[in-house]
C-alpha cells in the first residue's frame, strides 16, 4: 500500500478588528512590524528593513537568547497593496536560509487580507518547496513552523 502523500502546505484564518489598511502597514512597514517578535524574547536593537516592492525584501533579527540570534525576513514575490503579500520566507545567513542552492528550498508565504464584517480576514498559507522530501516537510511542520505561525499571527490581535 502507498502511503498518503505529504501535505507541502498549510493555511491559517484570523479574523483582525481592524481595517485591511492597518493590517497590510502591520506586515510592511518597519516601525509596524514589532508584533514579529515572540514577547517572551528580547526585542533586537537592529533596525527593520524593508523595500516592499517585487524583488525587494524585508530583513528584520530574531533574538532567541545570548546563544541564538538569526535574521528572518523574506523577498517580496508579489505586492498587491491592503490586499495580498507573497514572499519567499527567509533571509540571507538566516531562518530559513535564502542564500544559493537554498534559496529554493526556502517556503513560499501568501497573505491574503479580505474585507469581513467584523474587520479583515487574514489567511496565511505557507508552501513548501518541492526540492524539499516529504520527511523534511513534515519534521518542518511538525517540528514548530505551523504552530510558530499561528503564534505569530495571533499577535496581530492586539493592532
Amino acid at each position: 500500500m502507498t502511503p498518503a502523500p505529504t501535505e507541502r502546505s498549510f493555511t491559517l484564518s484570523r479574523t483582525l478588528q481592524a481595517p485591511r489598511s492597518v493590517v497590510f502597514d502591520a506586515w510592511t512597514k518597519p516601525e509596524h512590524l514589532d508584533w514579529f517578535y515572540n514577547p517572551a524574547m528580547p526585542t533586537p536593537s537592529t533596525p527593520i528593513h524593508v523595500d516592499l516592492k517585487v524583488g525587494g525584501i524585508w530583513r528584520q533579527h530574531m533574538v532567541v537568547n545570548d546563544d541564538l540570534q538569526y535574521p528572518t525576513g523574506g523577498v517580496y514575490l508579489e505586492v498587491v497593496p491592503d490586499e495580498r503579500l507573497v514572499f519567499r520566507w527567509g533571509a540571507t545567513g538566516g531562518w530559513p536560509e535564502l542564500a544559493g542552492d537554498h534559496e529554493h528550498e526556502a517556503p513560499i508565504v501568501t497573505v491574503t487580507l479580505r474585507d469581513d464584517v467584523d474587520g479583515t480576514h487574514l489567511e496565511l498559507t505557507v508552501t513548501f518547496s518541492d526540492q524539499l522530501t516529504d520527511e523534511e516537510v513534515r519534521n518542518l511542520i511538525e517540528g514548530g513552523t505551523r504552530d510558530g505561525w499561528g503564534a505569530t499571527i495571533d499577535r496581530l490581535y492586539n493592532l
